[in-house]
């Protein structure tokens, strides 16, 4: 019985899909840890969920940014917290756990844990070093020509910005992870990196911005995580900050995966550790 994770399955990708299809437990009582970016459209999110949740005992989901976007050709054209809600929906009535559920409690070997899927969003603080406000973070990124397609897909409404959207995410979640059982430890599941040390190798440092909040640095330590997954960066590995295995467990794009050397050790199993 393992808890095993993967994100950014992009399914978009006929590639993708044909990973997602081929993905198996080992047990019949394997977990998976969905950290998000199933795709951009409703039908596409849809299948992937469905597709996982079939093969999997238990599967628990944290939106990323994709699946938040309203592209033009996706027939569900609701906005911000309402397509939010809409996506809590369609997981639930494929069984699929959402960051609006009870958390459940992994009793498997490791455990028992509290499984806690996140869904915090960013608020443009992990900024471009030399900038001294958001905007001028957000302008030197422009310059750069380094810009995420949220800026024009992924709505706020009914938050007047992102940032807002975020903070109350933020104290919401915060209320949520104070009222979990304190004699057990953890494992964060969300799209964004809780710190920002894993952005400090991206390529292109302008993108950070986009990628988590200062507002979580803390939130491994003060929730007893035993381990915090995430995805979003495109960059699978595993790294330990203040004692805390730190999973980033994406798939990526083709272009991405199909690369020499480049690590498909996914799903990743997170509990039992090895």
């Amino acid at each position: 019985m393992s808890l095993l994770a993967i994100s950014d399955l992009h399914v978009g990708h006929p590639e993708n899909r044909k990973i997602v299809e081929d993905l198996r437990p080992v047990s019949d009582d394997d977990w998976l840890l969905v950290a998000g970016d199933v795709a951009e459209t409703s039908e596409l999110i849809e299948w992937g969920l469905a597709t996982l949740s079939r093969n999997f005992s238990t599967v628990v989901w944290a939106p990323g940014n994709h699946e938040l976007w309203t592209p033009r050709e996706d027939e569900v054209q609701l906005r911000g917290a309402e397509r939010y809600r809409h996506l809590v929906e369609l997981c639930r009535g494929l069984g699929v756990l959402t960051p609006e559920d009870p958390y459940p409690v992994w009793e498997g070997a490791g455990g028992p844990v509290t499984v806690a899927p996140l869904f915090v969003l960013y608020d443009y603080s992990f900024r471009v070093p030399a900038a001294r406000s958001t905007e001028e973070s957000l302008a030197l990124a422009h310059e750069k020509g380094v810009v995420c397609t949220d800026e024009f897909l992924l709505h706020p409404d009914p938050y007047p910005s992102r940032q807002a959207w975020c903070r109350a995410r933020v104290a919401e979640t915060e209320r949520r992870l104070a009222a979990c059982d304190s004699a057990l430890p953890t494992v964060l599941v969300n799209h964004y990196p809780l710190v920002r040390e894993p952005t400090r190798i991206l390529h292109h440092p302008e993108f950070a911005q986009w990628c988590g909040t200062e507002l979580t640095a803390d939130w491994h330590l003060r929730f007893r995580a035993a381990a915090v997954v995430y995805g979003h960066l495109h960059i699978p590995r595993s790294t330990v900050y203040d004692g805390v295995p730190f999973e980033e467990v994406s798939v990526g794009y083709p272009r991405e995966w199909r690369r020499p050397g480049h690590p498909r050790d996914v799903p990743r199993q997170i509990l039992p550790r090895g």
